[in-house]
């Protein structure tokens, strides 16, 4: 059952990671592509990952994917910040 849930989070991950690459092709600014990849990296990496421990469970590999899914989750959304501000403070104008 927990391996069930396991392989749904991984399919849950990977279409977010579709729909954020799509975002980076389709969105119109630097600022409306920086939001897609955050997301994409939070919700369908970290989703990816989380479902890769379920089916794997406590043994190392699923301490590694634990510690990685820790590191993304305190790294992206920090990354994706200082990239919007240096995009804001070299004067990229927001699209209309």
């Amino acid at each position: 059952m927990i391996e069930n849930i396991g392989y749904i989070l991984i399919f849950i991950g990977l279409l977010f990671d579709f729909l954020g690459c799509l975002g980076l092709i389709r969105l119109p600014d630097v600022y409306n592509r920086l939001q897609a990849s955050a997301k994409c990296i939070t919700m369908g990496t970290c989703g990816i990952l989380f479902g890769l421990f379920l089916v794997k469970g406590f043994n190392a590999t699923g301490i590694k994917v634990l510690l990685c899914l820790l590191f993304i989750v305190l790294t992206a959304p920090v990354s994706a910040h200082a990239l919007a501000r240096g995009a804001y403070r070299s004067g990229v104008k927001p699209c209309r």
